[in-house]
C-alpha cells in the first residue's frame, strides 16, 4: 500500500491489428498513432520517437516505470521538464503517441503532467471531481486506450480530496449539496467508508473509491479484453501532498 508506482510484471503478447478499416483511420485521421497499431510489439522498443523526444514506453510495466521515475524527480526537486523543445513541439503537430492515461481528480495541486515530471504528448490526462467516473470519462479513457495504443491506465487520488470529503460529509449529516456538486457526492457515496470516523473516514474513502473506479474501469468488456491479452494494465494510485509521493493502491 504504502510502496512506490511499481511494475505489475512481465508484458504480454504483441498487440494484434487494428479491428476494423474505420478504427485504422480514426488512428491514422485524427490522432496520426497508425504507427502504433499492428507493427508495435509490445516489449519491443517504442514505435514512435520524435525528434529531441525520449523512446516511449510501449507495454504496462515500462509505463509503470517511467512514470515512477518522473515521480521521483518531482518529489526530489530534480524535474528535467521533459519534452518541450521546439522540434517535438512541431513534431506533435502530426499526431500524438501519449504512454499512459491518467484519470486524476481537478485538484490544482495535483497535475499529473507535473507530479510525474512529463512533457508534451507524454500523458492523456482525464480530470474530473474526486476521479468520477460518466460517459464522457469512459468515452475519453477508451479513446487513448483503443485508438491511442496506450498501455497503461492510472487512476490517481490525492490525499485531502475535497470531494470525497464533501460526499462524507453529507452523507453524515444528511444535507443535500447543489446540484451538480451533489452528483459527484453520489457517485462517490458507495465508497463511504462506515468503519471509520472523522478525517479517518475521509482518508480512507479516498483509497476505497480510487479501487472502486479502477474496478469500474477494468471490467468495462473493450477495456478488459486489451487487459487479459496483455496490452493494457489498470492501476489505482494516490498522490500524498506532504510528501509528493505517488503509490499503489492495490
Amino acid at each position: 500500500m504504502n510502496s512506490e508506482v511499481t511494475p505489475d510484471g512481465p508484458a504480454g503478447p504483441e498487440p494484434a491489428p487494428p479491428a476494423t478499416a474505420r478504427r485504422a483511420l480514426l488512428r491514422a485521421g485524427l490522432s496520426g498513432a497508425a504507427a502504433l497499431g499492428a507493427g508495435a510489439a509490445l516489449g519491443a522498443a517504442p514505435a514512435f520517437a520524435a525528434p529531441g523526444a525520449r523512446p516511449r514506453p510501449a507495454t504496462p510495466a515500462q509505463a509503470l516505470r517511467a512514470l515512477a521515475a518522473g515521480n521521483l524527480r518531482w518529489r526530489t526537486y530534480r524535474e528535467k521538464h521533459p519534452d518541450e523543445t521546439p522540434a517535438l513541439r512541431q513534431s506533435l503537430t502530426s499526431g500524438q503517441h501519449p504512454f499512459a492515461v491518467v484519470l486524476g481528480c481537478v485538484d490544482s495541486r495535483v497535475p499529473p503532467e507535473l507530479v510525474f515530471d512529463q512533457g508534451l504528448g507524454d500523458l492523456l490526462t482525464v480530470r474530473t471531481a474526486g476521479e468520477v467516473l460518466d460517459e464522457a470519462v469512459l468515452g475519453s479513457v477508451a479513446y487513448g486506450v483503443l485508438e491511442l495504443g496506450i498501455p497503461l491506465v492510472m487512476v490517481l487520488g490525492h490525499q485531502s480530496c475535497g470531494a470525497v470529503r464533501a460526499a462524507v460529509e453529507a452523507d453524515a449529516s444528511g444535507e443535500r449539496l447543489p446540484a451538480h456538486i451533489q452528483y459527484l457526492a453520489d457517485r462517490i457515496g458507495p465508497a463511504i467508508d462506515r468503519t471509520e470516523e472523522g478525517d479517518a473516514r475521509v482518508d480512507a474513502t479516498i483509497d476505497a473509491h480510487v479501487r472502486a473506479v479502477r474496478a469500474q474501469l477494468a471490467a468495462e468488456p473493450d477495456l478488459a479484453a486489451q487487459v487479459a491479452a496483455g496490452r493494457l494494465a489498470v492501476v489505482g494510485a494516490r498522490y500524498e501532498l506532504t510528501s509528493q509521493l505517488v503509490h499503489r493502491i492495490t
